[in-house]
């Protein structure tokens, strides 16, 4: 099996540097993108190897770099989103911890297909490991000439810079990020304008997660064909699926796109430890609707996982077992949610407040069974097409699910004034 994003990574040991990356191959696909390739040809490529964006919502790659301007002589901006603040997710850190120079080596050709000449690394600021290993391999980028003027002989120009966030949740959103990466309020933009026409200081500007850049090399290297063959699917390429909770080897794995959820839990992961069952989980991070035993057996793919009422988001489970109170897990979900909202709309500015105070009302044995239904109304209030941006959907995906599978716990608790799981 095939794992091309991790297989120079190694727990164990550093990360490779730019003379053992190039060794293993590294940068190969920058040197043929910029000396045989045209940017047309390239986003081109990645448009046909269908190439869909792992930050957790799946857009095609090559559809969001086809919608920048190129006839215009003007700025035009790349920004790797690396602010990974979705609750159960850590596979852009491995990532970045482990192998900056992949990450590197698909920005450049990125930022030469788009042709820009400005790229930022948009950077979790608690992320102190992957900025001084960034910062390292982007040194020894320029000192090669694979950064800065005229890299690789060929008259492209590109400076590329990280920048160490403030840290919020709403950076997820695209011109959230870029407000911020301008330095203003972190809240997001009216689209359209989206940000491939006007984004940072209001030029062209694509924004990718970093998983997403990691493939950009490999697939300039090996082409869409073998891209496509990876997948148990029609959609392309491998996963880095990761696990966290009550498992026996919580952590990360790069699998094929397909791969079942049973697959992933029972194999990769060991199964549940002793002395737990499995109640469900969230596929994608925290913004997603939970999956039940009954879909163990669902591949994790975005069209998959969606015909079954979630979304596979970033591809990182959060795990709740038997031994959770699903109400109390709930509660922790939206609280979280609850702070991160920039204020910006009423739905979720108010809204998800009152929604954390009825669940602790549950959750303390104040609840009462009205609760129930203003919590289903809220989860319509706070759905798409009502708020500004998907943060508050996002928040609504886990309560509306968890209402519908685990209602009975939540009966209990109302009927009995008292948490089950409390002693």
């Amino acid at each position: 099996m095939e794992r091309p994003l991790t297989q120079h990574i190694h727990s164990e040991s550093s990360p490779l540097n730019l003379k053992e990356y190039q060794q293993v191959g590294g940068y190969a696909g920058v040197q043929k993108a910029l000396k045989e390739m045209t940017p047309a040809e390239i986003t081109n490529l990645v448009k046909t190897s269908n190439l869909l964006g792992r930050g957790g919502a799946g857009f095609p790659t090559g559809v969001k770099w086809s919608l920048v301007p190129m006839d215009k002589e003007e700025p035009k901006y790349l920004v790797c989103n690396a602010d990974e603040m979705e609750p159960g997710t850590f596979k852009d850190r491995y990532l970045l911890e482990g192998n900056p120079h992949q990450l590197i080596a698909g920005m450049i050709i990125a930022a030469y297909a788009i042709q820009a000449q400005t790229a930022y690394i948009f950077l979790r600021w608690a992320y102190k490991k992957a900025e001084a290993e960034l910062r390292k391999a982007i040194a020894e980028a320029y000192a090669a000439g694979l950064l800065g003027k005229n890299i690789l002989g060929t008259g492209y120009n590109l400076e590329m810079n990280v920048h160490s966030s403030a840290g919020r949740y709403i950076c997820g959103e695209e011109t959230a990020l870029l407000n911020s990466l301008e330095g203003k309020r972190a809240i997001p933009r009216t689209k359209p304008p989206f940000p491939a026409i006007s984004g940072l200081f209001g030029k062209p500007t694509v924004v990718n997660n970093v998983e997403t850049l990691c493939w950009i090399s490999h697939i300039v290297e090996n082409g869409a064909d073998w891209f496509k063959g990876l997948s148990l699917t029609e959609t392309g390429g491998t996963k880095v699926f990761g696990i966290s909770g009550k498992v026996k080897k919580p952590g990360l794995w790069e699998l094929p796109l397909g791969t079942t959820i049973r697959e992933i839990l029972e194999v990769h992961a060991g199964g549940m430890l002793e002395g737990y069952g499995f109640r469900g989980l969230l596929p994608g991070g925290a913004s997603t609707d939970f999956l039940i035993e009954e879909h163990l057996d669902v591949k994790m793919d975005f069209s998959t996982v969606g015909a079954v009422g979630s979304r596979m988001g970033t591809g990182t489970m959060i795990i709740l077992d038997d031994k959770t109170c699903p109400v109390a897990f709930l509660h922790n979900v939206e609280k979280f949610f609850a702070l991160e909202s920039c204020g910006f709309c009423t739905p979720c500015r108010e809204g998800l407040p009152w929604v954390v105070k009825i669940l602790e009302a549950i959750e303390n044995g104040n609840g009462r069974m009205e609760h129930l239904d203003i919590l289903k109304q809220q989860t319509k209030y706070m759905g798409p097409g009502n708020t500004f941006c998907a943060h508050a959907p996002g928040a609504a995906e886990p309560l509306q699910s968890g209402l519908n599978y685990f209602h009975d716990d939540f009966v209990s608790h109302i009927n009995n004034k008292k948490c089950p799981w409390k002693s």
